[in-house]
């Protein structure tokens, strides 16, 4: 069984229009949609969906939208009742698949509800082989949560350990990398953002930051090699995804050098017309996870990510695909050297963040 933690999951809204968003202008939605969401609720469904069992954890209170919302789709959950309602994160979509998302803070968390949202994560996670840590962290939970929650876990588990992916960003992904999860998934965006907490090397301008992204979907060797370099500071394997430029997953190099060291991986596929993005990443770690959970190979899995992502994104809204939605025919795969980015351990470095 695969488990999902979501800590500060939502309702997402999403409106459809026929034209590009106009800001300050009245237009009309052509469609609409409400589905559970939060990231690891968003892998949970796609898990759901595509057949494999998963089990989301999640705070909120049994009449909340959200949790009546999985509750309809099959998707078991197990919750903590928080007295307050979750968020609502709205999306804006038009027919050239941009993508505008607004999101809402979350309910506010103290101490006691904190320690309590672990202990339910530790004890739903007993048994299973994958668990996925995954969003951001709602107001009131330390930046360093995500890397409490893999010590716990560890602690708890031993040897026993459940396979940790982590994806979410911003400082708590770089607060959680030291104690090194299993699997991150972070995006062009989050991948660069992510070395320069440890770098220092942050674009200065949003605009600026968002050119260095979309040039780095188009380079798949750079976005090993910045994958590669995070491995000094905890991470393993990573799965990147690139936009419409595909995907490449980036095994957990040794520090020592070894015969036949392991290869990175690029997948791509025919160009699609995506309807929505919504989720799209997330229904990419699913894939990958639910592969690896059954024995795929690192090349079938990363495939499979790619299928679940792609049909994804051609669906409205954040909707699941499912069995029938999905084939890697169509796909493409390509080994990317990894033989002169073998590591070094004495170029590890720290990176400090807020923790309170």
């Amino acid at each position: 069984m695969i488990v999902t933690f979501t800590p500060n999951p939502s309702l997402d809204k999403t409106l459809e229009l026929d034209a590009p968003l106009r800001t300050g202008a009245v237009q009309r939605a052509i469609g609409h949609t409400a589905e559970p969401g939060g990231k690891g609720v968003n892998i949970s469904r796609a898990l759901t969906a595509a057949g494999t069992r998963s089990l989301a954890v999640l705070p909120g209170d049994p009449g909340d939208p959200v949790l009546l919302a999985l509750q309809e789709l099959g998707v078991e959950a197990r919750a903590l009742p928080l007295g307050a309602p979750l968020r609502t994160n709205t999306a804006i979509t038009d027919p050239q698949g941009v993508t505008t998302k607004i999101n809402e803070p979350g309910p506010a968390f103290d101490a006691a509800l904190t320690g309590a949202l672990l202990q339910l994560l530790l004890q739903a996670s007993e048994g299973a082989s994958w668990v996925a840590l995954a969003g951001s962290l709602p107001p009131g939970v330390p930046v360093d949560f995500y890397a409490q929650a893999i010590t716990a876990l560890r602690r708890t588990f031993g040897e026993q350990t459940p396979k940790i992916a982590l994806d979410t960003s911003g400082e708590p992904m770089a607060a959680a990398l030291p104690a090194a999860p299993d699997l991150i998934k972070p995006n062009a965006e989050e991948l660069l953002e992510l070395h320069a907490a440890f770098t220092g090397s942050a674009a200065t301008d949003p605009d600026t930051a968002q050119r260095l992204a979309d040039e780095l979907e188009t380079d798949p060797a750079r976005a090993v090699q910045l994958a590669t370099e995070l491995q000094h500071h905890g991470a393993r394997a990573a799965l990147v995804t690139l936009g419409a430029h595909g995907a490449v997953f980036i095994p957990h190099l040794k520090t020592a050098p070894s015969d036949g060291e392991p290869a990175a991986l690029r997948a791509w596929g025919p160009a699609i017309v995506p309807r929505s993005t919504v989720g799209a990443g997330d229904a990419s770690l699913a894939g990958f996870i639910a592969a690896a959970q059954s024995g795929a190979s690192e090349t079938d899995s990363l495939k499979h990510a790619m299928a679940m992502g792609r049909a994804a994104a051609e669906l409205p809204g954040s909707i699941m695909p499912t069995p029938q939605h999905l084939s890697t025919s169509a796909l493409s795969t390509e080994a990317l050297s990894t033989e002169h980015l073998t590591l070094n351990p004495s170029t590890t470095t720290t990176v400090n963040v807020e923790t309170s």
